[in-house]
């Protein structure tokens, strides 16, 4: 095995979620891991007369512009780029072409086509056949019921395509040529058994009962794999010099997959621990060696994906910080320009518990007026409606952490184990009052830290690869070394005990 005691090393970790994207410079150093932001960019869909898109060019052409950016970063410091890869959000794919073409530009998850697609697909198989096979949380965007509205739409492009590749598999094969699947990203799909070793194989059962072709399902490999190395072509376009050689080592391609591996829990404790990936989405769950998929499970709508090191993700999806990113987009477009520090001031100041909603409510889950929404959902229940960005923010806040609650309470009943500490990585543990709340809500320790766990995972998974760290314990040895942890201790229980059946009375409404 390589050693990380070498000072010159360093990873390039894409990190591409639903609104922004990066390229970070990651170097490895005496079980030390650092972070060097090399590039930023916006990474929002397009409307299109065929549907919601992702701007697949402009996003690609910002990874090459990453690279040449951290390769520039690595030259002033005399750095060697051993390898790169990228994770990205969830379920979203392209079709390749027995040429190698993109048949067309991929969907995002949010295009209204998946809802009927989904409806289509349970109506044919059946909701528990369904969750059996695959032990998938159903939300109308999973890939399969995506593959259903590409049929429906263009028979012909499914049926031949000679490769489906999620996300970041198809950057990776813009990268190096080479056409993978990544085990992490296909877990997402619904499309996956992950009773089957190895990082579960296709469940092609399903795509037969839906009269769905198979021949673009290709190959799965764990995280951690070498599949190739950078283009020349590439290297030329983002100036890397002629004779530098830059594996592609696929990571936790799921953005989730990378941010768990980075969750920077001692098993040595003996603690019990579930983590929270907070950001646009907020995931909760815990790291099980097998799945768990029962009546329970699907009627708690939890969803088993796979992990680093073939690990079960069991974990529910909960829409997170995406009520408050849509509230400052309202705002913005209503002449209010607030940052999310400003914001999350205001609601620290506001009233508590005022307004209540419910995140799973419909109208919640597509962009736009956001205001509005909340005042309709709060007239509807007969509360007050939030009339003060800070009234809004605290809303959503709170209802997040009561949401997180619910769903802590569901993950102890369905493992049949209480948590005894609960780890908060991701961007959206900077919010130190939902950190707060998030610990009187569940009344045990929250643990917050690092921020920048997709990142970290994705470059110490590549480091795995690579051969400079052992294992996932060695990995997460590493982040408890590099980054300061912040711990929230239960400080208000007995409030959010009075608020938490008339949550639960809002629920479905």
């Amino acid at each position: 095995m390589a050693t990380s005691t070498d000072s010159s090393i360093a990873f390039v970790a894409f990190d591409l979620g639903a609104e922004s994207g990066r390229a970070m410079l990651a170097t490895l150093a005496d079980d030390r891991i650092e972070l060097i932001e090399a590039h930023r960019f916006a990474n929002l869909p397009q409307r299109l007369p065929s549907g919601y898109h992702w701007n697949l060019l402009d996003l690609w052409a910002n990874l090459v512009e990453g690279l040449r950016q951290a390769g520039k970063i690595a030259r002033e410091r005399n750095l060697n780029i051993v390898s790169i890869g990228v994770d990205t959000w969830g379920v979203d794919f392209g079709l390749i072409g027995k040429s190698g073409q993109l048949l067309g530009l991929p969907f995002a998850y949010r295009d209204e086509s998946h809802q009927p697609a989904m409806e289509h697909a349970v109506n044919k198989i059946g909701k528990e056949k369904l969750y059996d096979r695959t032990g998938i949380q159903f939300m109308p965007f999973n890939s399969l019921f995506q593959m259903v509205a590409r049929h429906a739409a263009e028979p012909q492009v499914t049926e031949q395509a000679k490769q489906l590749l999620f996300m970041p598999d198809l950057l990776h094969y813009f990268f190096s040529g080479e056409m993978v699947i990544e085990s992490t990203i296909a877990s997402t799909s619904q499309m996956i058994d992950p009773r089957q070793a190895d990082g579960g194989k296709w469940a092609l059962d399903l795509f037969e009962s839906l009269k769905l072709s198979t021949n673009m399902l290709g190959k799965i490999v764990p995280a951690g794999t070498k599949i190739g190395t950078l283009r020349q072509a590439v290297a030329n376009d983002a100036g890397i010099p002629s004779g530098e050689s830059i594996a592609v080592i696929v990571p936790g391609s799921h953005d989730t997959a990378s941010a768990v591996a980075a969750v920077p829990v001692d098993v040595a404790s003996n603690q019990s621990w579930a983590y929270l990936s907070s950001g646009t989405w907020s995931l909760m769950g815990a790291e099980l060696d097998e799945p768990i998929i029962n009546d329970e499970s699907h009627a708690a709508s939890f969803t088993n994906e796979r992990g680093v090191e073939n690990k079960i993700r069991f974990l529910k999806n909960i829409s997170g910080l995406w009520l408050v990113q849509q509230v400052r987009r309202d705002l913005q477009r209503q002449g209010q320009t607030l940052d999310y520090a400003t914001l999350t001031q205001q609601a620290a100041e506001s009233e508590p518990f005022r307004t209540l909603v419910d995140p799973d409510y419909g109208p919640f889950a597509s962009p736009g007026h956001m205001m509005q929404k909340l005042a309709d959902f709060a007239k509807k229940t007969n509360q007050p409606v939030p009339e003060t960005p800070g009234q809004a923010v605290r809303c959503c806040l709170e209802t997040l952490a009561l949401t997180y609650r619910s769903v802590g309470i569901l993950l102890e009943k369905l493992r049949q184990q209480k948590t005894d500490v609960l780890h908060i990585v991701g961007g959206g543990g900077q919010n130190q009052l939902l950190n707060q709340m998030t610990a009187d809500a569940l009344g045990i320790p929250v643990i917050v830290g690092p921020y920048e766990a997709t990142a970290i995972g994705n470059a110490l998974t590549q480091a795995i690869g690579a051969g400079y760290v052992r294992d996932l314990a060695h990995l997460r040895a590493i982040v408890r070394r590099s980054f300061e942890l912040k711990t929230f201790t239960p400080q208000n229980i007995d409030a959010y005990n009075a608020q938490y059946a008339r949550f639960e009375s809002l629920l479905g409404q």
